[in-house]
């Protein structure tokens, strides 16, 4: 493995931080408290390995390489698509952390009333940007590669 293959990891990684957040919520349905924060947890995890490797990379990539980030050019007409996802899924990346580290605080210090509150808002918008994550992956390095 070279550090050109983080992408993958680092979509790899959102699809397992959507699988873990997606079990969370059906255990927290069914009122299965302990499966519901160990899948929170691995979700909070692999979320956090994945920064670590997404920063890894871009780093890599502006240091080592000398270049920016791979940018989305063709196809052309899919472009103002593509763009959208990535704007939408940046804004809710950074909007979710400090809400992610609000949410779990609130659980380890059993203020679930609280924590219920937030975590209404912020597991859908994590759950969008996992996804998304997984999609902008697939979008620009296995559906439409750019060279």
């Amino acid at each position: 493995m070279t550090m050109l293959d983080l992408p993958a990891v680092n979509g790899s990684l959102n699809g397992l931080s959507a699988i873990f957040l997606g079990a969370g919520y059906a255990f927290i349905k069914k009122k299965k408290m302990a499966a519901h924060r160990n899948c929170m947890i691995a979700a909070f995890v692999t979320s956090t390995l994945f920064l670590a490797c997404y920063l890894t990379y871009h780093f890599y990539l502006a240091y080592a390489l000398h270049r920016g980030p791979t940018q989305f050019r063709d196809p052309a007409w899919f472009r103002p698509i593509y763009l959208t996802i990535l704007i939408s899924h940046t804004i809710l990346a950074v909007t979710i952390v400090p809400m992610v580290f609000m949410t779990l605080s609130r659980a380890m210090r059993q203020r679930f009333d609280l924590h219920r509150r937030i975590a209404r808002w912020t597991w859908p918008l994590w759950m969008y940007v996992s996804v998304t994550g997984v999609l902008i992956y697939f979008l620009l390095y296995q559906i439409y590669p750019q060279h």
